[in-house]
């Protein structure tokens, strides 16, 4: 085991049951707390991990665990300060194979707890080149043998008489991290209850100053119908608003499952530590203003005690289930039960979407303001709405991301039941990040969290307005099968405003077919115009508006039916209801009607329908056409199969991390890797290079051109020295040359202008005509590893013709990479040319996400100019920057 391996700092975790434990290596200091775990074990359970029920064995084990060894790690699983479990491998020195054994104590079975230590020791198991464990157990051990089978991983089992030898293959599957995200789901959300359906709260700091927030919170609580206990905590008051008041937390009559703390900053540690100590299990803190060391208080606090944390500094939850009616919040009203989950980290936004939500009549099925998100995230809230069988919606609101990757796979799979929406919020930088390379200079958070967002499937709306709209659409309407949007309106300058919002939104906007031309005609006035708009004209009456509705609903050429009216005093003389004529049956056969009302006061509204449901309705055309651009996207996302990661041939990891090694030990700080070692490092992965040769001297120069030359004979002359990154700046290349002499010519112009700089030269055939891209990876510390790509060439940056996913790519991911810049089109073929080799694009792309995936240490790639033709696909120019980053496993079960 590496000294690295050593120095990791210690996690929490969920088990099973919620539970909190910590996960860390076992030290010299904890002999006696192992042993003490051994002795306590019954017999059998003694011999069913030493396979005999001697007392020695554990005392044997102790020693073990404690001793520092190569090739052995002990990770040891400790709650409320004792050992709960043992989890540890040898590889006896071969290396890549080792075997595990586990040890549980004897109150804690069924837990979860040697799963969970299993994972943690596969997950360091890989860091340190282990491919395989073994484990040998009897074969009625039927709880080990079951951990085994459950994890997720290709399993072999060998019986010998009443022995059982199992092979774990640690290979990294798709189907290890399904298995390793569903035990992380359960223990999340049982984690939860405590605090979103406590049996019993406690509001700490409940004043009797009628302004305070204590105050505010135990108010809604009582007036909210809270089913359960509800008690406060002061110590100057015997009662609160007909609620009992007991001087402090250990006073109480029950231990409160979850306890509101809304004390002065400076209290809120020592509130946490005796909230811990009583045995509550979750914690709601209002307060803000905590500084750094509170802060770390608080926390440790809550992690020493196994208690969730929401806040500090947030506005409150809120649990509208008929059998719990939970608002320990301090907004200014209850909210409406109903079907939205919404996890928000500013209060203001979470005060806006409760009022826009209720006003709407979509309600509110849990809120949680997170605030600064010390521990529970929208991560958790996802996962919870994802079993809580009432959320048929999820808005977010995040300024930040603990784990975006964890997030990502988590939101995959919620999205594919229910809309995820969320506030982009921190779109902007202050200005691209000062970066050397064109990699670097193009990935901006934007770029970032765009990435996140689509390939999660998630709605990403830029103000809460256009959240409340769109969730309107999501929540009332069928989703739309394509994006075609037949535009009706009674009045032809409102038909071809929204006619152009719609195309502004990346809507379509067909032309009816003669057919349906005909029919529209037909139920329509005289003066009626049956193109997109449909003019319907000031004097169309309520029937006719709607027999023209349902005409365009049956039409399969039509999407969605985006109805835009004005007021007129011919409807007002006639009786005509205009609105009435989309709120009767509406969504027939499943395509949603939208209504544009130029009138209406509010930017959204949900208006009633016959036989229940309802008609969203928009003051502006653009806010509608966004909505329909939305409800477009996730159907088209939807419709897509979920990608898979396709397997790649001739990749080399194991010399790619010898490479990188090899590298950091010579350079520690790290840096741009010079040619060779650059080239042989993208070998590693068969990225596809055009020939080249490294030359020192004028000789070498020429014998490698001499070498190298296509068949007309040109070469180039690329120069070399640290820190060189912009060649063409620099007008450190030659083009286009032939013979000896311009070979010559160009080495000695490049010493003489560059002396005491130029190391030496890259030497390439001139390549052919072609298309030249750009592809390249940054690794960003939060979100991970983002693949770039866009068109190349010297002006990338001046273009910004780029698109970018988050790593690792799957076949869908690489997909929609290739065709997103403005530049795809070129690429298959468009104004006749020939189309180039995408597959060999989307390849090449492949190759860069698995080598940013299996290597940290890779901050920056970027390959400019990638040449494109129709006979293949070759990186032309190079660079890669490596930093001494240690490998991290983003899909580990831990906490915050």
């Amino acid at each position: 085991m590496t000294s690295d391996a050593l120095s990791r700092p210690p996690v929490h975790a969920l088990l099973a049951d919620g539970t909190i434990v910590c996960i860390r290596t076992a030290q010299p200091g904890d002999h006696d707390q192992l042993q003490g775990l051994y002795e306590e074990m019954s017999p059998e359970n003694l011999r069913l991990r030493f396979f005999s029920a001697s007392r020695r064995s554990g005392r044997l084990a102790a020693d073990r665990a404690c001793a520092r060894r190569p090739g052995y790690r002990a990770l040891l699983a400790e709650r409320e300060g004792r050992v709960a479990g043992l989890a540890e491998y040898d590889t006896g020195g071969s290396g890549d194979e080792a075997e595990i054994s586990i040890a549980v104590a004897d109150t804690l079975h069924h837990r979860g707890v040697g799963t969970l230590l299993v994972e943690h020791l596969i997950s360091a198991a890989r860091a340190e080149g282990v491919r395989t464990f073994t484990a040998d157990a009897l074969s009625e051990n039927h709880d080990v043998l079951r951990l085994f089978s459950d994890l997720g991983l290709r399993m072999a089992r060998r019986f010998e008489g009443s022995e059982v030898r199992c092979t774990i293959s640690l290979d990294e599957s798709d189907g290890y991290l399904t298995a390793v995200e569903e035990r992380g789901r359960a223990a999340d959300v049982a984690s939860l209850r405590p605090l979103l359906r406590p049996d019993a709260v406690a509001v700490v700091g409940a004043g009797r100053r009628p302004g305070s927030v204590g105050r505010a919170i135990l108010h809604h609580l009582h007036t909210g119908g809270y089913t359960r206990r509800v008690f406060a905590v002061n110590p100057a008051a015997t009662s609160l608003l007909g609620v009992p008041c007991h001087p402090s937390v250990t006073a109480l009559p029950v231990t409160p499952d979850l306890a509101v703390i809304a004390v002065p900053a400076a209290a809120v540690p020592a509130v946490a530590e005796e909230c811990g100590t009583a045995g509550v299990k979750a914690l709601l803190v209002v307060t803000a203003g905590l500084d750094a060391g509170q802060n770390k208080a608080l926390l440790a606090a809550c992690r020493d005690h196994g208690m969730r944390l929401v806040g500090p500094n947030c506005l409150g939850v809120s649990n509208t289930d008929p059998e719990i009616r939970l608002d320990a919040t301090f907004a200014a009203d209850h909210p409406r039960p109903g079907s939205a989950g919404i996890a928000v980290q500013s209060g203001g936004v979470g005060i806006a979407l409760l009022d826009g939500l209720s006003r709407l009549g979509i309600g509110v099925s849990t809120f949680v303001s997170l605030g600064d998100k010390f521990d529970v995230s929208g991560n958790d809230l996802l996962q919870w709405w994802e079993s809580d069988c009432r959320t048929g919606l999820a808005l977010l609101h995040l300024e930040s991301f603990g784990n975006p990757r964890a997030f990502s796979r988590t939101a995959r799979r919620v999205t594919r039941r229910i809309p995820v929406l969320t506030v982009d919020a921190g779109r902007t930088d202050a200005g691209r990040r000062a970066a050397a390379s064109h990699t670097a200079a193009a990935a901006t958070r934007t770029m970032t969290r765009a990435a996140l967002f689509t390939q999660a499937g998630i709605t990403a709306t830029r103000s809460v307005s256009e959240l409340i709209e769109a969730a309107a659409l999501l929540h009332s309407q069928p989703l739309p099968t394509g994006p075609r949007v037949t535009v009706v309106t009674n009045a032809g300058g409102a038909g071809v405003l929204a006619a152009d919002a719609c195309a502004e939104a990346g809507l379509v906007l067909p032309v009816p077919a003669a057919p349906l031309a005909d029919a529209l005609r037909a139920v329509l006035p005289d003066n009626a115009t049956a193109t997109n708009p449909v003019d319907a004209g000031a004097a169309v009456t309520e029937e006719q508006l709607k027999e023209c509705v349902d005409r365009l609903l049956e039409d399969d050429g039509t999407d969605a039916v985006l109805v835009v009216l004005v007021p007129t005093a011919l409807a007002a003389a006639t009786g005509d209801d205009l609105v009435r004529a989309l709120t009767r049956a509406p969504g027939r056969r499943g395509r949603p009607v939208v209504a544009v009302r130029l009138a209406q006061e509010r930017t959204v509204d949900l208006l009633p329908a016959d036989g229940g449901g309802s008609i969203p309705s928009y003051a502006d055309s653009q806010a509608a056409a966004r909505a329909l651009a939305h409800a477009a996207r996730r159907a088209a996302w939807l419709a897509r199969p979920a990608g898979t990661l396709p397997r790649l041939d001739d990749v080399d990891t194991e010399r790619a991390r010898t490479v990188v090694e090899e590298y950091l030990d010579h350079c520690p700080e790290g840096g741009w890797l010079e040619p060779r070692v650059c080239a042989e490092l993208l070998d590693c992965y068969a990225v596809p290079q055009l020939p080249w040769a490294w030359a020192d001297t004028e000789d070498a120069a020429v014998l490698a051109a001499q070498r190298l030359q296509g068949a007309d004979g040109r070469v180039v002359l690329k120069g070399h020295w640290p820190g060189l990154l912009h060649k063409t700046a620099e007008h450190a290349l030659h083009l286009d040359l032939r013979g000896d002499f311009q070979v010559r010519a160009a080495y000695r112009d490049l010493e003489t202008r560059f002396a005491g700089l130029l190391t030496g030269v890259v030497v390439q055939p001139l390549a052919d005509r072609g298309t030249e891209l750009f592809a390249g990876v940054v690794q960003d510390q939060v979100f991970g590893p983002l693949v770039l790509f866009g068109l190349g060439g010297t002006a990338t940056e001046v273009l910004a013709d780029h698109a970018a996913r988050l790593a690792p790519l799957t076949d869908q991911d690489v997909h929609d990479l290739v065709t997103a810049p403005r530049c795809a089109p070129l690429l298959f073929g468009a104004d006749g040319g020939r189309p180039v080799d995408v597959q060999g694009l989307e390849r090449l792309l492949l190759r860069l996400s698995r080598m940013a995936s299996d290597l940290p240490q890779v901050a920056e790639a970027d390959f400019n100019p990638v040449l494109a033709t129709p006979g293949g696909v070759s990186v032309l120019d190079a660079r890669v920057r490596l930093l001494p980053r240690r490998p991290q496993d983003p899909y580990l079960r831990r906490l915050r």
